[in-house]
């Protein structure tokens, strides 16, 4: 359910804005969409798990406060990620 530190550390390379950024809204985001995706998939299997249904609807609000914040500061970074990530289909 959780992502291994190699991917983490994948996913921090892969979207920092400067060398050393683990903070940036882009990298927050990137990594909630990973954990996002791994815990949908834990529920086609697991469909009655509603403890980690919380934790899941709990990092969705989380991205979107995230993605919210990142729109309302500079809106070109917000469309770059939302592209980049796959998200608003």
């Amino acid at each position: 359910m959780s992502i291994s530190p190699e991917r983490k550390l994948e996913l921090v390379k892969e979207y920092a804005t400067q060398d050393g950024d683990t903070g940036s809204p882009e990298v927050q985001v990137a990594i909630l969409t990973e954990r996002i995706n791994n815990l949908t998939e834990h529920f086609k299997s697991h469909g009655k798990d509603n403890h980690s249904r919380r934790g899941l609807l709990k990092m969705v609000s989380q991205r979107r406060r995230l993605l919210d914040y990142l729109n309302a500061r500079n809106s070109e970074r917000y469309q770059t990620l939302i592209k980049r990530l796959g998200l608003r289909r």
